[in-house]
Parts: C-alpha cells; sequence; structure tokens
C-alpha cells in the first residue's frame, strides 16, 4: 500500500497559518449591523460608567463634543448619570458607520445626544458627539416627549421600497437645497403625505404640528426661512432602514436671538419608495461660522 508521507510539524504550522490569519483578518475587518449596534451600545454603557477604557478606540482616535476636541472621558462622560428608552441607531455598514439619536440624564434632568462614531477594524477611530442641555441651547426643548422611537423610523422597508444608496442621498439633499432657497417645492422634495419634522422632540411639521399651524400641517408648502449659507455633510447612510442623515449649520443667524448664533443639527430623513417620510433632528445653537471639527 502507498504511505502517505508526513508533513514535519514545523510545515504544518506554516500550513495552518496560511489557512486561518487571513481569514481571521477578514473577520476582525468587517463590522456588520449587529457589530456597529453592539459598539454604539458600548459607547453609551460607557458614558455612563465614566469609564473610556471599556472601548475599542484606536491609538490615534479624535473626539469631539459640540465641535470641540477633547480627551475621551471628558465633558458629558463625566456628568452623564442614566440613558432612557429612546435611541434611534443609523448604521451604515459601508461607511463603517454607527450614528445615533438618544435622551440622557444628567442629575435627573434630560439631555439630548447625537454621535458618529467610525469603526475601523472594529475600532473606534472617529467619535463625534453633539450634547443638548436646555432650551437655551436648543431653541426648541422637548426630550420628554421621546418616550421611544417614532412607528416611522421603527418601519423597516420592504425590498421593493428600498432604494439605491446614492438615490436616497439625492432625495434627502433636496431638503437642505429646500432650506437654502427658502422653498421645498422650489427643490422638489417628495414628501409624503403625512410627512413630519421633530426637532429636539418638538413637532414643527406635519400633522399636529406647533410652528404656525395650519400652515406647518403641510410641509412641503410650508414657510420657511432662506437660510442661503447653509452647509452640509453626509454622516451615514442606512440602506436597510430607509435613513439619511445628515450634518447641517443653518448658517449666522439662523437662531433668532442675540449674538447671531447659528443652528446644527444631526438630522436623519426616513427615505424609501420614492418619497420622503420624515425628518427628526437634535440641533443646538453653535458659535457663528464655527467649524464641526470635521468638515
Amino acid at each position: 500500500m502507498p504511505t502517505t508521507k508526513k508533513l514535519p510539524s514545523a510545515h504544518l504550522v506554516i500550513l495552518a497559518a496560511l489557512i486561518i490569519v487571513p481569514a481571521a483578518h477578514g473577520q476582525s475587518a468587517t463590522c456588520d449591523r449587529a457589530c456597529l449596534a453592539a459598539i454604539m451600545t458600548r459607547y453609551l454603557n460607557a458614558m455612563v460608567a465614566h469609564d473610556p477604557s471599556l472601548l475599542p478606540v484606536a491609538p490615534n482616535a479624535r473626539f469631539t463634543e459640540d465641535t470641540v476636541p477633547m480627551k475621551l472621558g471628558e465633558g458629558a462622560w463625566k456628568t452623564v448619570t442614566k440613558l432612557r428608552p429612546y435611541r434611534v441607531d443609523y448604521l451604515d455598514v459601508q461607511q463603517g458607520v454607527a450614528a445615533v439619536h438618544t435622551v440622557m440624564e444628567e442629575n435627573g434632568m434630560p439631555i439630548l445626544f447625537a454621535a458618529r462614531l467610525k469603526v475601523v477594524d472594529r475600532k473606534l477611530t472617529e467619535i463625534e458627539t453633539m450634547v443638548v442641555k436646555n432650551r437655551d441651547e436648543g431653541a426648541l426643548w422637548g426630550p420628554d416627549n421621546l418616550k421611544e422611537p417614532s412607528a416611522m423610523m421603527r418601519y423597516v422597508p420592504t425590498a421593493a421600497e428600498r432604494m439605491p444608496r446614492a438615490q436616497m442621498v439625492e432625495l434627502a439633499g433636496r431638503y437642505p437645497a429646500g432650506l437654502k432657497t427658502g422653498s421645498f417645492e422650489k427643490s422638489d422634495v417628495p414628501f409624503a403625505p403625512n410627512a413630519y419634522r421633530f426637532e429636539n422632540g418638538v413637532r414643527m411639521a406635519g400633522p399636529g404640528c406647533t410652528f404656525q399651524p395650519p400652515s406647518c400641517e403641510n410641509m412641503r408648502t410650508q414657510r420657511i426661512p432662506t437660510l442661503a449659507g447653509l452647509t452640509q455633510r453626509l454622516v451615514a447612510v442606512d440602506e436597510e432602514m430607509g435613513v439619511v442623515l445628515f450634518w447641517m449649520n443653518f448658517g449666522p443667524g439662523s437662531l433668532p436671538g442675540a449674538g447671531g448664533r447659528a443652528l446644527v443639527t444631526f438630522e436623519a430623513f426616513k427615505v424609501y419608495g420614492g418619497q420622503v417620510h420624515a425628518a427628526e433632528a437634535v440641533l443646538e445653537g453653535a458659535t457663528p461660522n464655527s467649524s464641526s471639527g470635521w468638515d
């Protein structure tokens, strides 16, 4: 009978390395939806624990809070005491981005929180956050209205309703284009009949709106200011849930009051079936002409 020649043990080790290492590397470099959501959960829990060492942070990671560069563990990391149930994740597997709108507490009082986490090889490389603590900071203030994610943001579009990524971004982009020209009709935003807008938990447009009713009930024809200085940046595209998230600076003077402050926002647009169904935003006032730190 023919005999099988055994490889030396050293050769077996090398062969195993050739087979196993690439697979392991591929696995470590990939962060799917479950992975991104888990990292966001770890981040929020670490904040409440006041312990950034609980996170997988890359050596050169950057962190900002309200556009200000900080050391991770500073700012709201020192003061947050609790997470409330309201939380909406925006997960962009293609970009490796996990973003969130949520409500926390600071000494029993609600604060609004938005964040963008960039994940590379399952480690945090970029951490961009916004913390809004009161009406003076946010202009609008209704965090107690945010008990749980809205039915629209929970809705998972069917395969037939989902749209190509580029088309989602183009349709959502008509919204800031409308703000620049002072008309959603001019920019041809395809709002669904019952489309609405929440800002810091306040319903500012759509059925039941509070801003100049009844004219605010129809988002397409709603009277809006002209914000020619608006700038925007794409944050995340959640293709499975049909959401496009922008960071926007509405420009100097967009926030009424002294100082010419500008409104800045992480604003999410629910886009599927060729229509914009909702806009939900966390926003606050910023110094005029200030950079986000990530532009």
